[in-house]
């Protein structure tokens, strides 16, 4: 079965991006690693704060709109609700 993921990524200043995935890990990497042209790479966002995986693709992308909708003070609220101390969750990983 296929996986999805909405996540967050922060940058050392607070900036927050919010995106969506198939492969997590590679594309926490390609942020980091600033793979992609845009927005995160501009703003140096490079530390995963916040996911949750989906097994819908169409539920994973009404998650990612509504997230995108909230005011900062709500994204920052869910952050901190699963992650208070804003830790770079990919360091877990291998």
């Amino acid at each position: 079965m296929k996986q999805y993921f909405v996540y967050i990524m922060s940058s050392r200043t607070g900036t927050l991006y919010t995106g969506l995935t198939n492969d997590l890990r590679r594309r926490v990497w390609q942020h980091k690693e600033k793979r992609i042209d845009g927005f995160t790479k501009r703003y140096d966002v490079t530390r995963l704060v916040y996911f949750e995986g989906f097994g819908d693709v169409h539920e994973a992308i009404a998650r990612e709109k509504v997230i995108k909708g909230w005011r900062r003070s709500k994204k920052l609220a869910l952050i901190e609700s699963l992650n208070p101390k804003w830790r770079d969750l990919s360091e877990e990983w291998a």
